[in-house]
C-alpha cells in the first residue's frame, strides 16, 4: 500500500479570504474595551470559547437577594440602519443600538439585564473599523449595567459584499418569579405610561430607506425636520443614525423601589411586532 501522495502547494485560509491574523489582531485591541463592562461575576480569560458568569445572587456581587431567580434571554439585530451606517462610514453608535433592542426586550418581562454578547458577520475583517463596533456595544453594556461577556467575529467574503456586515446581539436577564410581568393582571382603567423614543430606534429602516430613495433626499442635508435647537442642527444621515435609547436603568430602578411586587402590570418595548 502505497502513501498518498501530498501537493507540492496548497491553498491557505488567507489566499481564500479569511486574514487570521487580523482576527487575532482585533481579540487583543478590544480587551480593554470588553473589561470595562465586567465585574467580579464574570469569570475565565478573556477571549476563551465560552463566556462565564457567576449566578450566586447575593448581596455583595448583586443588587438584591433573589429567592426564585428566573433567567430571561432575547436575541436581536440592527438591520438594515446598518446601510445607513456603513454609507456614511459611522461604525461607533451600531452596537449601542444592538445592545438597546436586546436589553429593551429583557426589561418588559420583568428583568435586570446580566450579560450580552454579540456577532458580527463581515466581508473583511478590518481590526480598527471592528473594534469601532465592540466599543458601541461596550458603551451600551455599560448604560444597561450588564457585562459584555463574548462574542463571534465572522470573516465571510462569500455571503457579505466589501464593507457590508451584520450585527446581532444575545442578552440574558434575571427576575424573581413573583415579579415577572403578566399581561393577565391588565385591567381597564390602567394607567399608561409612556417613555419617550430617541428617534426612529431600529426598525422600520426598509421603509425609511425607501422613502429617502423615492423622495431623493440627501443624508448629508439638514432638512427642517433636523433642527433640534437654536444653533444646533443635524443631516438627515445624524438624525436616522440616533442611537436606539436603552430603558434599562429607569425601568429596574422604578421595578426595584416598590415593596409592591408588581407595581407594573405590563410592559412592551414598541419596535413594531
Amino acid at each position: 500500500m502505497t502513501a498518498v501522495e501530498q501537493p507540492e502547494s496548497g491553498l491557505t485560509y488567507g489566499q481564500a479570504g479569511v486574514d487570521i491574523e487580523a482576527g487575532d489582531a482585533l481579540v487583543e485591541q478590544i480587551r480593554s474595551t470588553v473589561a470595562r463592562t465586567q465585574g467580579p461575576r464574570v469569570l475565565g480569560p478573556h477571549g476563551a470559547f465560552a463566556g462565564m458568569f457567576r449566578l450566586d445572587f447575593n448581596e455583595k456581587l448583586f443588587k438584591r437577594n433573589y429567592s426564585e431567580p428566573v433567567l430571561v434571554s432575547c436575541t436581536d439585530g440592527v438591520g438594515t440602519k446598518l446601510k445607513i451606517a456603513i454609507e456614511l462610514g459611522v461604525l461607533d453608535t451600531v452596537g449601542l443600538d444592538c445592545v438597546a433592542m436586546n436589553v429593551n426586550d429583557l426589561i418588559v418581562q420583568g428583568a435586570e439585564p446580566l450579560f450580552f454578547l454579540d456577532y458580527i458577520g463581515l466581508h473583511a475583517q478590518i481590526p480598527e473599523d471592528t473594534a469601532k463596533i465592540v466599543e458601541g456595544v461596550a458603551r451600551g453594556c455599560e448604560i444597561a449595567d450588564c457585562a459584555l461577556i463574548g462574542g463571534e467575529c465572522a470573516e465571510m467574503p462569500d455571503i457579505y459584499g466589501a464593507g457590508d456586515f451584520d450585527l446581532v446581539g444575545f442578552s440574558v436577564g434575571v427576575v424573581e418569579l413573583e415579579r415577572a410581568i403578566d399581561p393577565s393582571r391588565v385591567q381597564p382603567d390602567d394607567v399608561l405610561i409612556g417613555l419617550a423614543s430617541s428617534g426612529i430606534h431600529s426598525n422600520g429602516y426598509t421603509l425609511v430607506r425607501a422613502i429617502v430613495e423615492q423622495a431623493k433626499l440627501d443624508l448629508h442635508t439638514v432638512y427642517l425636520d433636523g433642527q433640534l435647537r437654536e444653533g444646533e442642527s443635524k443631516t438627515l444621515g445624524e438624525v436616522l443614525l440616533e442611537p436606539t435609547r436603552i430603558y434599562a436603568r429607569p425601568i429596574t430602578h422604578l421595578l426595584r423601589n416598590y415593596k409592591v411586587k408588581k407595581i407594573v402590570s405590563m410592559m412592551a418595548h414598541i419596535t413594531g411586532g
